[in-house]
């Protein structure tokens, strides 16, 4: 919600969704999606999450959220993004891949394979659109 105060300013009220099925409370829209997602799957199910790069490295309930996804998950790829294919431009995303999997005692992620697309790749959308045969 935003509202307008006397002297004209904006002031937001920041929205915290307090979820039991959450691994953390958290305002950050991005790793309460991240979240919503893992409860959202099948003990068996797979997702693929595209997140901006400031989610793989907040600390505090990041490093939680991310946490608990190696521990209950096997978070198996993540492919690094050039800016502005899924966000502005300046904003760098990822595509994290993970299957869901039964609860252990032992984390589900042995090893990540990271696949960089970022590295020696000038890639714009202008460049190569995307097309009605694609």
């Amino acid at each position: 919600m935003t509202a307008t105060n006397e002297e004209g300013e904006q002031e937001t009220d920041e929205l915290t969704y307090n979820r039991q099925d959450f691994w953390e409370t958290s305002s950050n829209k991005q790793l309460n999606f991240v979240q919503h997602i893992r409860t959202m799957l099948k003990s068996t199910g797979q997702a693929a999450v595209v997140l901006p790069d400031n989610v793989l490295f907040e600390g505090g309930a990041g490093e939680t959220v991310r946490k608990k996804l190696m521990e209950t998950t096997d978070l198996h790829t993540i492919l690094r993004l050039p800016t502005g294919i899924f966000y502005r431009q300046g904003v760098k995303a990822n595509v994290l891949f993970f299957d869901n999997k039964p609860a252990s005692k032992q984390p589900w992620t042995k090893e990540i394979w990271i696949y960089d697309f970022r590295t020696n790749i000038h890639f714009t959308l202008k460049k190569n659109p995307l097309k009605l045969e694609d």
